[in-house]
């Protein structure tokens, strides 16, 4: 029996947001395992943490979170390839499989990238590993968008959109690059860094991810001040174009639920950001801050297709 072109929407879209909460769960789960192993969770900071990287790549433990983490990203990686199996099924849904092509690829990009991942020296690993587990929340939610009731409807975003849309994708890649780089303590103050407001030249290095750690950044090093930095100009100017954006959003009722979601998830993301910073990187708001930037570019999008 064929099912229905509408019934199988439904089932499509049913799945990619059972696909979205696996991915902001592995996204969490990811977080937590990376951050607790960089010593965020650690009363002698940095300590512990440079010890990791001077040694030998740690052995794979089996704690609880990591079973988790490893149950949770094998059930997304088979349901991925069922979401797709669905999408491309005669007659196929086309707006939603372009998304979930993406999604396949990308687990597929993230699963090989798992061979490295045990070694918390290799920058581009740690980078591409949270880059790809935002990718993943992302292109879940863009085929919810893609199999709504009303996806036909797409509008020519905003030029505020575009621009806050661009400014907040170059922040979360250098968010990345301080969470792969173990610079978190590069810049413990606020909202300056030691003094210092704008990137020195001697910083500019630290933009590049191939480098392979041998110790922690410590405070007022160059390159981590330079990424602190950098994240906090792009965080203000994300916040203030999606704030222009969303007010502007509030006036049409097609729009307006995305709008005050997007207005909140920017307010808590720079808390929680600040609140990281001033509690010396407590380990559950450096995670918090983490989800919140993967719930705040599926709202972008939501507000991008509407």
């Amino acid at each position: 029996m064929i099912a229905s072109p509408g019934l199988r929407l439904r089932q499509v879209r049913r799945m990619a947001l059972l696909l979205t909460a696996l991915a902001l769960l592995v996204v969490l789960l990811s977080a937590y395992l990376r951050l607790d192993g960089a010593g965020l969770g650690c009363a002698d900071w940095p300590a512990c943490y440079g010890q990791l990287l001077r040694g030998e790549p740690p052995a794979q433990a089996f704690g609880l979170p990591r079973l988790l983490h490893r149950g949770a990203a094998s059930v997304f990686f088979l349901l991925v390839f069922y979401l797709l199996w669905l999408c491309l099924r005669r007659p196929s849904i086309r707006p939603a499989v372009r998304p979930a092509t993406l999604l396949a690829l990308l687990v597929l990009a993230l699963a090989t990238l798992g061979f490295w991942s045990s070694d918390p020296r290799l920058v581009l690993v740690g980078f591409m590993n949270i880059i790809g587990g935002l990718g993943l929340v992302s292109c879940s939610w863009r085929v919810v968008l893609a199999s709504g009731p009303d996806y036909q409807f797409e509008r020519a975003p905003t030029l505020a959109l575009r621009l806050g849309a661009a400014t907040l994708s170059l922040t979360v890649v250098v968010g990345a690059l301080i969470g792969a780089g173990a610079a978190a303590l590069a810049c413990p103050t606020l909202p300056d860094c030691g003094g210092q407001w704008w990137p020195a030249a001697a910083g500019w290095a630290a933009l590049q991810p191939f480098a392979t750690l041998a110790d922690v950044r410590p405070a007022g090093d160059a390159g981590g001040v330079t990424l602190h930095l950098l994240h906090r100009w792009g965080a203000l100017g994300s916040f203030l174009l999606l704030g222009i954006a969303a007010l502007q959003a509030l006036a049409d009722e097609a729009t307006r639920k995305s709008a005050v979601t997007l207005l909140l998830l920017l307010a808590a993301a720079v808390a929680l950001g600040g609140l990281t910073v001033r509690s010396g990187f407590t380990l559950w708001l450096a995670v918090a801050h983490g989800v919140c930037a993967a719930a705040l570019l599926a709202t972008m999008s939501t507000l991008h297709r509407r």
